[in-house]
């Protein structure tokens, strides 16, 4: 029998660590905003792109195209859930008597 020892680290944020450099620590709100719009953009254009040779035959794989669209579609309604959470903090700020 095998006894793990117990970890004062959070298993989260070590996880979170290694995804996040240090270079993208550095960076601002709006350049990271930016960053990541543009990438949910690339999913839905890469989404269209496969439905579009879906279309005229030149793609072999439907399951390929099933995950590319489905990527998109997952990307554009957390990118929605988060416009909404900004958009519900602003007015809760907005709310705050001072």
């Amino acid at each position: 029998m095998e006894v793990r020892t117990i970890s004062l680290k959070n298993p989260l944020e070590e996880s979170i660590s290694g995804y996040i450099s240090r270079k993208e620590k550095n960076k601002d709100f709006n350049s990271v905003l930016n960053e990541l719009l543009s990438k949910v953009n690339q999913l839905q254009l890469e989404s269209e792109k496969q439905k579009m040779l879906l279309s005229i035959g030149e793609v072999d794989n439907l399951h390929d195209v099933t995950i590319a669209a489905e990527k998109a579609n997952i990307a554009l309604q957390l990118t929605l859930s988060i416009r909404n959470k900004i958009v519900e903090a602003y007015q809760e700020i907005m709310r705050m008597q001072i």
